[in-house]
């Protein structure tokens, strides 16, 4: 046995028992003949693929698989949540901070998260023209961004968007890296087109000082706006597919919550500045609020999960024997 074909059955542990006993052979067969010559370790996209190949199987066996079709649905509406809101901070970013506050600007522009919502905007612009692995690469590239404004601010002194913003951001950003192979034509049109919309609407109400300078506006007016609408769309689609007897908008919306809470962070935690031109925040009340958000959302969807495994148990979600069942049965026999 090969150094790589140990690896790839150490990663066969993500699948069930009994699917490795019967498909585990075949499956390391197939990546074996697919390996480059002196290949040694799995490529990350084999690793990706058998990890959700091995959450795929273990969500079918615990009748869970509309919540694989409820997480995508919920990734795709994250990417739209995320490369809108970057189109609205890419306006803010070409807004000098105020000559008050002695803040360095970054050539033309406000801070370094410039960088990171063009790399956003990419992403858009990559889901319409090339979906799938392109534009999960073009989200991962933009993560990393987003995450690394964070040190390289601290290293060098140049401003970054605040926490409170960059936090959904990444969330956003995470849920978008489970999207589907394939969006449909409208899903593609539509995603650089709702950030162009939002774009322009935010250099409009820019230009006519409705909204001020950098992100002064963020913590009063437009996050708590941004997280009703995306907790508007979440329960739109589980109300609407759940008339369908479709259970997938339900775990759409629970996946949601997560970076909902953290969108409507300062409103929930009630820590806004009185004074609206400024974005400084109590830090310990919201990094509190912050962890609140963040783990309830993962916390209610593994209640919803283990609710809906129990429903599955009790019987409701398959036929359990009755009289009248047994009756028939005698009869056909």
């Amino acid at each position: 046995m090969t150094t790589l074909e140990r690896r790839y059955l150490r990663l066969l542990s993500a699948y069930p028992s009994d699917y490795r006993r019967s498909r585990g052979a075949e499956i390391v067969g197939t990546y074996l003949d697919l390996a480059k010559p002196g290949q040694r370790w799995p490529s990350p996209g084999d690793v990706a693929d058998l990890v959700r190949g091995g959450l795929r199987q273990r969500l079918r066996a615990a009748g869970l698989l509309d919540l694989i079709s409820g997480v995508r649905l919920a990734s795709v509406v994250a990417l739209l949540a995320a490369t809108t809101l970057a189109a609205v901070w890419w306006v803010a970013e070409l807004r000098p901070t105020p000559p008050e506050w002695n803040i360095p600007d970054v050539g033309s522009f406000g801070s370094l998260g410039f960088i990171t919502w063009t790399a956003w905007l990419v992403v858009a612009i990559a889901a319409a023209l090339s979906p799938g692995r392109r534009t999960r690469a073009a989200v991962r590239m933009a993560l990393v961004l987003t995450i690394a404004t964070v040190p390289v601010s601290a290293l060098t002194g140049l401003p970054r968007p605040p926490l409170f913003i960059l936090l959904p951001q990444v969330t956003l950003g995470a849920l978008a890296l489970l999207l589907p192979e394939r969006l449909s034509a409208a899903v593609r049109t539509g995603i650089p087109l709702t950030a162009v919309g939002a774009g322009g609407i935010a250099a409009y109400l820019t230009v006519h000082d409705a909204l001020g300078g950098y992100y002064a506006a963020s913590t009063a007016r437009f996050l708590p706006t941004a997280a009703g609408l995306l907790m508007a769309a979440a329960l739109l689609l589980a109300l609407g597919l759940a008339l369908h007897r479709d259970n997938r908008g339900i775990w759409a919306l629970l996946v949601l919550l997560a970076p909902v809470g953290q969108l409507a962070l300062h409103k929930l935690a009630g820590t806004v500045s009185p004074h609206r031109g400024s974005p400084s925040v109590e830090f310990g009340t919201l990094a509190a609020y912050a962890i609140l958000v963040s783990l309830l959302g993962p916390a209610l969807l593994m209640l919803g999960i283990a609710a809906h495994r129990r429903v599955i148990g009790n019987g409701r979600g398959e036929h359990r024997p009755t009289r009248r069942n047994l009756r028939q049965h005698m009869f056909r026999l």
